[in-house]
């Protein structure tokens, strides 16, 4: 709304002047507020991507230290509860096969399967230690998949019901690809042929990298059984029994939706040295 000022200039309203300090007040309210909403984003992007990460890592490495040094400190006769030889810090045996299993280089058709008891650990407790050289990488394995006990800690989880290292079955493991330690990170950079290793108290397993699933459903439950083959792609997988290692995480990166998958066999066990 305009008036007319002296000489015939046109003068702006007060009212007018008044809505313009608010539009100004509001756009300024406005630009401030999605300022904090980006910091706040901010922080929670680097939380999740630097924070979750160094924590997790750090409580890693403390725990591989603390396993060692309680192994070291254990002694080497010491019988476990089910008679099959030294105990493992409470966990399912990870003894060399019994008699009643060939060994990795007998035919499939002579080995044979026990049954998958539960571990003697309390669940999530840390009870082995897995290293990937070609990775550097070198974490704690623990009972169970969950996220806020196992998973979120830079663990690697040991599925329930899959079988333990060492012996005739699949010995099958979860890990984050992002965030919280993402041990699993860099899975796709293995190679056939690449070794990863599985301490215990008192032994270490040597597997091979056989095969790699680059990616299935989230919900490929073949690839976690005693014989593992691919539900959704059946050219990935086995067919005759042995000993298995499965590896898995989530991809693409950053998201949760397929499943990558890397299968090895075991090369070799020897006991742990002090």
């Amino acid at each position: 709304m305009r008036a007319s000022g002296v000489g015939g200039v046109p003068v702006v309203a007060n009212g007018t002047r008044r809505r313009r300090a608010r539009c100004r007040r509001v756009m300024w309210a406005g630009g401030e507020a999605l300022v904090t909403v980006g910091a706040v984003l901010l922080l929670l992007v680097a939380h999740q991507l630097w924070w979750t990460n160094r924590e997790a890592r750090q409580g890693a490495e403390r725990k591989v230290a603390a396993l060692e040094r309680e192994w070291d400190a254990a002694a080497p006769d010491a019988a476990a509860p089910d008679g099959t030889g030294p105990a493992d810090a409470g966990t399912a045996p990870a003894a060399p096969p019994s008699p009643s299993m060939s060994p990795p280089g007998a035919t499939a058709r002579q080995r044979s399967y026990p049954a998958t008891g539960p571990s003697r650990t309390g669940h999530s407790r840390a009870y082995a230690v897995l290293t990937v050289p070609r990775l550097g990488l070198r974490v704690p394995v623990a009972e169970g998949v969950g996220k806020r006990d196992v998973l979120d800690k830079g663990y690697a989880g040991h599925y329930p019901g899959t079988q333990q290292p060492g012996r005739a079955g699949n010995f099958a493991l979860a890990g984050h690809r992002n965030t919280h330690g993402e041990p699993f990170r860099h899975l796709p950079r293995l190679r056939a042929g690449d070794t990863i290793r599985v301490e215990t108290r008192t032994a270490t397993y040597t597997y091979a990298v056989d095969q790699i699933l680059p990616r299935t459903s989230a919900r490929d439950s073949g690839v976690l059984r005693p014989v593992p083959r691919s539900a959704v792609r059946p050219a990935y997988g086995y067919t005759d029994p042995g000993y298995y290692l499965t590896l898995t995480t989530c991809t693409p990166e950053f998201t949760s939706r397929y499943r990558l998958v890397v299968w090895g066999k075991l090369l070799s066990m020897r006991p742990r040295s002090r």
